[in-house]
């Protein structure tokens, strides 16, 4: 294995295990941000639907870390089904650091250390995992 091929093996079982870090920081969400208080304010179809939301996320990012544990040597052999799931994720996280470059603003975080820095932390994942997958398509077209 040459050394681009090892170093984007370790990223992968990296990103695959950061989508879990991942999950950690989402479990803290509604505490933090005070849904109890925010949703409250919702009618219950909007509430429900907020939930809905934050449900199908969640399982999406199971679903990103599972299947990129699973499908590990699948990326690395440029399998045709594990390229278009790594188009998928690396377009989901580019999405998710244009959405906050451009609509969340750090600006709309709340104040506090612990915020800026947990702020900084998920932006430097979502980028590491959109790069990860972004080098797997570059990857594929080298054979």
């Amino acid at each position: 294995m040459n050394s681009f091929a090892h170093l984007l093996s370790l990223a992968l079982w990296l990103a695959g295990l950061g989508h879990f870090v991942l999950l950690i920081a989402s479990a803290q969400v509604p505490y933090r941000l005070g849904w109890k208080t925010d949703l409250a304010r919702l009618t219950d179809f909007n509430r429900k639907l907020m939930w809905t939301y934050a449900g199908t996320t969640l399982l999406t990012i199971i679903a990103f870390g599972v299947l990129t544990l699973v499908l590990h040597d699948a990326f690395l052999a440029r399998d045709p089904a594990a390229v278009a799931l790594a188009a998928f994720i690396a377009i989901f996280w580019t999405l998710r650091l244009l959405v906050d470059a451009t609509w969340l603003r750090h600006t709309d975080w709340p104040q506090g250390p612990t915020f800026v820095i947990g702020h900084i932390l998920l932006v430097a994942l979502f980028l590491a995992l959109a790069t990860t997958y972004w080098l797997v398509i570059i990857w594929s077209f080298y054979q």
